[in-house]
Parts: structure tokens; C-alpha cells; sequence
């Protein structure tokens, strides 16, 4: 039996080792610097950053969902993001991803988001492929950038 639900401050290691998995499965095993600590504080604490939900499969955690609001100045309402979409290899193929990736959509129809959006990597074929099979589709107009590190703080110190 498969469940989704809301992950609680308890899931936090579970959620960490999940997103160190998905790391490796993405070739950036060493990429991942968030703790426990910092997970506890962005989603748990008394200004979320993020919510999180679980899939558990026969009482067994087996993939999470991690998402949070953006907004459209275009649409003049909030979104969501999908940021993490991860079920582990010996749950694939059982409909997990699936249920999760709908249970985001169903939140942010609940809220009246116009849009979810995510990210995925060029070379992640299946996830590509599984994502056009439920009516997604590529925004190959336009380019994910990302300042950080020390361009970021460059950037932030040279002033106006």
C-alpha cells in the first residue's frame, strides 16, 4: 500500500538521505552541504521555506517531493516549485513518482496556482520522458541561470 503525506520535523533524516541519494543519482554525489539542522530551520521552523511530502510504501519511506512558492508577476499570483522529485530505485516503477508529482499538483490547485514548474537535467531521459507523458512540457525559450559562490558575493558587494 502506498501513502503520501506531509513530512514532519521526525522525516528530516530521511528527507536528508534522500536528497543525497538523488545527488548521486544526478553525478553530483558531493554537491549536497545541507544538515538536519538546516532542513529543521527552512521547513520546520517558524518561517517555512519549504514543504516537503513523503510517499511510504508498506509503512516505508520510498521517495519525497520538496516544493515551494514562487510567484508570476505576469500572472499576478503565486506558483509552486517543484525542486525535488526523488523515489528510491527499488520503489520506481510502482506509480510513486507519479503520486507524489500529483499531490503537488493537487496542492497547487488547491491554492489557485496557475502553474507548477520544476527543473530536470538534459541528460535524465526517462525522468523527460515520464514528465511529457503526463502533459508537461519544455520551455526551450528560456535558460535557467544561477549566480554563487563568489560572483555572488561579488556581485552583492560591488554596490549601486
Amino acid at each position: 500500500m502506498t501513502t503520501i503525506r506531509p513530512a514532519t520535523p521526525a522525516d528530516v533524516p530521511t528527507i536528508l538521505r534522500f536528497i543525497r541519494d538523488l545527488a548521486t543519482y544526478e553525478r553530483e554525489p558531493d554537491a549536497v552541504h545541507a544538515t538536519e539542522s538546516d532542513l529543521i530551520r527552512d521547513g520546520f521552523g517558524p518561517t517555512p521555506r519549504f514543504s516537503c511530502l513523503i510517499a511510504e510504501h508498506n509503512n516505508t519511506p520510498a521517495g519525497f517531493a520538496l516544493y515551494f512558492t514562487s510567484y508570476s508577476t505576469w500572472e499576478g499570483h503565486h506558483g509552486l516549485y517543484l525542486e525535488d522529485l526523488y523515489v528510491s530505485p527499488e520503489f520506481r516503477k510502482l506509480g510513486l513518482g507519479k503520486s507524489l508529482l500529483s499531490r503537488v499538483a493537487a496542492i497547487a490547485v488547491e491554492q489557485g496556482c496557475p502553474r507548477l514548474e520544476w527543473s530536470v537535467l538534459d541528460w535524465n531521459q526517462p525522468s523527460i520522458d515520464f514528465y511529457h507523458r503526463i502533459g508537461a512540457r519544455k520551455k526551450s525559450e528560456w535558460f535557467m541561470m544561477r549566480l554563487s559562490g563568489e560572483n555572488l558575493t561579488q556581485l552583492a558587494a560591488s554596490g549601486v
